[in-house]
């Protein structure tokens, strides 16, 4: 009997140990203010090494985009579109075209106008990572910037 809760402990063990989320991004805030009406909110990511996400503007047909969502708000609008650095363009087998990623890190960028002087900004980032063995479930994250 002793044997047999043993084992079965031993499994149960092995199993959570083996069992662990895989977090290989990691997001980050923080807005600068431009002038007395106007700030740059910043969204950055982090991505651990063999690990990439992709931009906003890949080809439909092929990896989940990232995408940033601002949530509408009275307190501030939005002053054109967010925007991104060059991202790194590679052929991928696994979607049969070329798409665009960034590895390492990456910031996205997007100007706000305030109304009221100070506010906070919210939002909805969505993304997909993946490294050269497979790709994660799109994952959405939700954000809270404060700007003053």
């Amino acid at each position: 009997m002793k044997k047999v809760i043993l084992t079965t402990l031993s499994i149960i063990t092995s199993t959570f140990a083996f069992s662990q989320i895989l977090t290989p991004v990691k997001w980050s805030y923080a807005s600068k203010k431009i002038d007395n009406e106007q700030v740059v909110v910043f969204v950055k990511a982090t991505i651990d090494k063999g690990w990439h996400i992709y931009s906003q503007h890949v080809a439909d047909g092929g990896p989940v985009k990232t995408s940033v969502t601002f949530a509408k708000n009275e307190a501030y609008a939005l002053t054109g579109t967010t925007t991104e650095p060059k991202a790194v363009s590679k052929f991928e087998k696994a979607f049969g075209m070329d798409v665009q990623y960034f590895e390492h890190s990456v910031i996205f960028q997007q100007k706000i106008k305030l109304k009221a002087g100070q506010g906070s900004v919210t939002g909805t980032i969505n993304y997909m990572a993946c490294n050269d063995k497979q790709c994660l479930p799109p994952e959405d994250v939700e954000f809270t910037i404060v700007v003053k």
